[in-house]
């Protein structure tokens, strides 16, 4: 088949949505089936351009399998709501041309979100081409931006939620992460104007990890090395240091065990918050800001911490899953979760027996959590052996382009 992917990031660019989306096109690939991506220019990283690619609105690159074509994003502070919505407009316009012209017409079509506004030009796309439109959504968009009050303006939530709700209707599929993200589309499906059967294009297709390239491997490595931190007790957070994200529950944590020189908190990874939380954490010498590190690296961060969290705020476990989620409990490491109870992060680690789950934004919880675990590290390690245990049988890169190739053949064949 001849598959048309818009997506707002692709390797090389480092967001956790670009690399699951290289591999599920790698596998697709060796499927046989020829893709045309219609992604951003890379700026993730530092929400700018970067070095060597400035200077074009849109580039292509032809290869075996197809075609890449990089548009720019308009890259903004994400504080700056209206400014924001400006550069998705932009490139959406910008991608939804794309793919209008491409030079091979395409089979079906496939969208990721966020942004929201993609899902509108795939939907425009296959309705120009009369062919299937699957809808992907990794956070559901705007509930995550409601949640944590980065729009508030009623007429804004009015207008995105109408959005949201016709490009599900029109989408001839809406792939999903979990269970919780399913019922929370399927419901605004079935509200007014939801068909007899609606509800039912939505379907669970998890992301996955690679648990050959992610394995349990030794603490003390190089990263540890680096970044002064050999021979200590080792707390995490790695990934994008932005709004939905407590962190300030990191630094809690960090304050009430200051006087203990063995204990370590490192906050990996960088955002629109984390300067914000650098200032909050002057005075605690016990914890680490890295930066973002290379792709390649991930296995031997993950590997670093004897202890990692996920802390989201309060509402958003079910409106979106984190990806770091799977790469802990592939690297066989135990974590503490502050998450709303039964979504499916809280579900996951209690059901793997792969950590502790507190409720959201509890910061004595959350720091009774990560004191017991540091306090009882037999008990740590074993968790940490059971995540693992309970990953290896999660979907692996090649199921997930499966279950996206069944998908689309269905389609297609109605």
């Amino acid at each position: 088949m001849n598959l048309l992917v818009l997506c707002p990031h692709y390797a090389p660019d480092t967001a956790p949505t670009g690399e699951v989306m290289t591999q599920i096109a790698e596998q697709l690939v060796a499927r046989g089936h020829r893709l045309h991506i219609v992604t951003s220019l890379p700026w993730y990283q530092h929400h700018a351009l970067e070095p060597g690619w400035e200077g074009r609105i849109v580039r292509h690159e032809d290869t075996p399998w197809g075609r890449i074509t990089r548009v720019h994003p308009f890259p903004t502070d994400k504080r700056n709501i209206p400014a924001r919505a400006a550069a998705f407009a932009g490139f959406t316009a910008l991608s939804g041309l794309a793919g209008l012209v491409t030079r091979s017409k395409p089979d079906a079509v496939l969208a990721m979100s966020p942004p929201l506004t993609l899902g509108l030009a795939g939907w425009a796309i296959a309705k120009a081409h009369r062919v299937p439109f699957v809808f992907n959504i990794q956070d559901v968009f705007p509930d995550v931006a409601v949640e944590l009050g980065a729009i508030t303006d009623q007429r804004v939530i009015r207008v995105a939620r109408w959005l949201e709700r016709e490009t599900y209707l029109r989408a001839d599929a809406v792939t999903v992460l979990s269970d919780d993200l399913r019922d929370n589309v399927a419901a605004k499906i079935a509200g007014r104007r939801g068909r007899a059967g609606d509800a039912a294009k939505v379907r669970v297709i998890p992301n996955f990890i690679d648990t050959e390239w992610i394995r349990p491997s030794e603490r003390e490595n190089a990263y540890r090395r680096e970044f002064g931190l050999e021979g200590k007790q080792v707390v995490m957070y790695a990934g994008n240091v932005g709004w939905s994200q407590s962190l300030d529950l990191l630094l809690a944590a960090a304050a009430h065990l200051a006087h203990d020189p063995d204990v370590a908190f490192v906050i990996n990874g960088g955002g629109v918050a984390r300067l914000d939380l650098e200032r909050k954490a002057a005075g605690l010498a016990n914890v680490h800001f890295v930066d973002l590190q290379p792709k390649a690296r991930l296995p031997e961060v993950v590997a670093a911490a004897d202890l990692h969290v996920v802390p989201l705020r309060t509402g958003l476990a079910r409106s979106s899953v984190p990806s770091k989620l799977y790469s802990i409990l592939a690297a066989g490491r135990p974590l503490v979760a502050s998450v709303d109870g039964g979504t499916e992060v809280a579900r996951t680690v209690i059901e793997a027996g792969a950590g502790l789950a507190v409720p959201p934004d509890d910061a004595e919880r959350f720091t009774k959590a990560i004191v017991h675990l540091l306090a009882h590290p037999d008990e740590a390690r074993a968790m940490g052996a059971a995540g693992r245990r309970f990953v290896e049988g999660w979907a692996s890169p090649a199921a997930v382009a499966g279950a996206y190739e069944a998908l689309f053949r269905e389609l297609v064949g109605r």
